[in-house]
């Protein structure tokens, strides 16, 4: 006689399974813009159920998609809309508000600054660097005290509040006073991407104005950009930044190149060519640097202070691989192994933050499989920048495009590459209704101190 018998697992193997089974490796994304963003993002859609825990640590609750700033800015974009709130999006993430103030990697243990809190320490598996980068200066007079950035959602908002709100105060005084001539006078340092696409966004910007302001003359309006080197956009060709020159000199947007600014004290702009200007509106972009952060940790860094990794976005001491620790984005030295790197690696943008991302993900569940990592290799398919209303540039390989073609390519690239559909719809619907309403530039100044309008009317004890 032949006895069957069940697959099926007894009470006590089931229970001995749950025993034995391995508790979820534990994650630590340290940095939650681009490369932080994206890597935990993809980690909740890679990872299988139980296989791991992912904590993300930032300071701010979203991420920003920086390449939309000048269009924020400029009044084009709502500056909601060019960011990703990490709670609506990272639903299967452990999210930290707090600052990384050490990491101790020998014992796989972090330290987190928490505002109004004690220090909050997490111990991990793995840790993955991606805190990204600050904006780089250098020891200028007047600049630390008078210039403002354009890298994060609150610069771009303060200068399109201050572009307008200089128009409206100019439009009361009388042309030709020395304030009015400050007052709308806009100058930029810097000619990079960033730079030229702040520079010509806020000249579209403020040419729009005068629409509301019959008080004011185009002539009256100066836009002044300051690079040190002798031509704009390294980016793109010769040919097409030599375009974009002229196009900018057509609308009244002067760029001084092989000029350095040697001061901008009390908002008095002094170049080295000996020019002198005077201006409330100072904005710099003239590079990023890694973010301080990294030398709170005990990785390797490089000369200009990048965690250094190999192409495989392991972080690596020289050769030798340190385990169960990953970078990506503007903190790393990232090889560019298509050779068009500065240096040999990858430069610091959102292109290769976005893709070092998705293969990191992928690279960490690899890890925690058993299985290799894979190399990151990016080939730069082009670049392609906006310069206001109508009228871009486009750069891939020997084709360049410019004009009104090369501006729809811009919007059409950036509306796809916003991350998550729900912030692609924000977007593309509110330059649908720009093209029928009109911009909305609106200076809101009054938000840099809220509460001083109840402070000065509120009763106080005693009157």
């Amino acid at each position: 006689m032949t006895v069957a018998t069940s697959k099926s697992k007894t009470p006590m193997a089931v229970a001995d399974s749950i025993i034995n089974k391995p508790a979820p490796k534990k994650i630590l994304v340290i940095g939650g813009g681009y490369a932080g963003f994206y890597t935990a993002w993809k980690l909740e859609k890679t990872l299988k159920k139980g296989e791991a825990e992912v904590t993300l640590v930032d300071p701010l609750p979203y991420m920003t998609y920086q390449p939309f700033l000048p269009e924020v800015a400029a009044g084009s974009i709502e500056p909601r809309h060019a960011v990703v709130s990490h709670r609506k999006h990272l639903k299967k993430t452990n999210l930290v508000s707090g600052k990384l103030t050490k990491v101790n990697h020998a014992l796989r243990k972090a330290t987190i600054a928490i505002e109004g809190g004690k220090p909050l320490t997490i111990e991990y598996d793995q840790i993955v660097m991606t805190a990204g980068a600050v904006t780089r200066t250098f020891p200028i007079n007047g600049v630390a005290e008078q210039a403002i950035g354009l890298k994060t959602i609150e610069e771009a908002v303060e200068v399109r509040n201050r572009l307008v709100g200089n128009f409206e105060r100019a439009a009361a005084l009388p042309q030709g006073s020395k304030l009015r001539e400050r007052l709308l006078t806009v100058v930029v340092i810097g000619g990079g991407f960033a730079g030229i696409e702040t520079f010509a966004e806020l000249r579209s910007a403020a040419t729009y104005l005068l629409r509301q302001y019959p008080e004011i003359k185009f002539e009256e309006i100066q836009f002044h950009l300051i690079e040190a080197m002798g031509r704009i956009m390294p980016e793109v060709s010769l040919k097409t930044s030599e375009w974009v020159l002229k196009n900018l000199e057509s609308r009244a947007a002067f760029v001084h190149l092989n000029t350095q600014l040697e001061s901008a004290e009390n908002g008095v702009i002094k170049l080295s060519t000996g020019d002198q200007m005077e201006s409330d509106l100072i904005i710099w972009t003239a590079g990023v640097a890694a973010a301080p952060v990294a030398k709170n940790c005990d990785f390797p860094l490089d000369a200009r202070f990048r965690i250094t990794a190999n192409a495989n976005l392991q972080i690596v001491d020289g050769e030798k691989v340190i385990s169960d620790a990953w970078t990506a984005g503007d903190i790393s030295a990232v090889p560019d192994l298509s050779g068009g790197g500065v240096g040999g690696y990858c430069v610091p943008n959102a292109q290769h933050a976005v893709r070092q991302a998705k293969l990191l993900a992928k690279n960490i569940a690899a890890d925690l499989r058993g299985e290799l990592p894979r190399q990151y290799l990016h080939k730069n398919l082009g670049a392609v920048a906006g310069l206001g209303i109508g009228v871009g540039a486009f750069q891939s390989g020997k084709i360049g495009i410019t004009g009104f073609v090369a501006w729809v390519m811009h919007r059409g690239y950036h509306g796809l590459a916003m991350p998550t559909w729900e912030r692609k719809i924000r977007v593309v619907s509110g330059w649908f209704w720009n093209f029928i309403l009109g911009r909305d530039l609106v200076s809101l100044e009054a938000v840099r101190s809220p509460r001083l309008f109840f402070s000065t009317w509120a009763t106080r004890p005693g009157k």
